[in-house]
């Protein structure tokens, strides 16, 4: 019932940000929660980020203090904001939406098409 299109994915160099950005639509429950995993290969996916509608946030620790989530409840669009890029940030960025953050993995849950982050050394 929802479809989400994410943008932003792209190369950049180690230390540099980027900022990746997914709209939602469909039935408002279904995005109470929306987040980012990502899948590198070779390694198992994660959740990278995740922000309730009421702003509540979750942070992987290899994230935490250069990654921020954020979203724009009107726009029904999440953000993740990533600074100080490391080469080992490179991956497939997902966003998932859910009734809640457990439920995005779920049958409940929705994911996009992903998107390509590369950061070079």
């Amino acid at each position: 019932q929802v479809q989400l299109v994410e943008s932003g994915g792209g190369l950049v160099q180690a230390g540099g940000s980027l900022r990746l950005s997914c709209a939602a639509s469909g039935k408002i429950f279904s995005f109470i929660a929306m987040g980012w995993y990502r899948q590198a290969p070779g390694k198992q996916r994660e959740l990278v980020a995740a922000i309730t509608s009421s702003g509540s946030t979750k942070y992987a620790d290899s994230v935490k203090g250069r990654f921020t989530i954020s979203r724009d409840n009107a726009k029904n669009t999440v953000y993740l904001h990533m600074n100080s890029l490391k080469p080992e940030d490179t991956a497939v960025y997902y966003c998932s939406a859910g009734p809640s953050i457990a439920h995005m993995t779920s049958t409940l849950g929705s994911w996009g098409q992903g998107t390509q982050v590369t950061v070079s050394s």
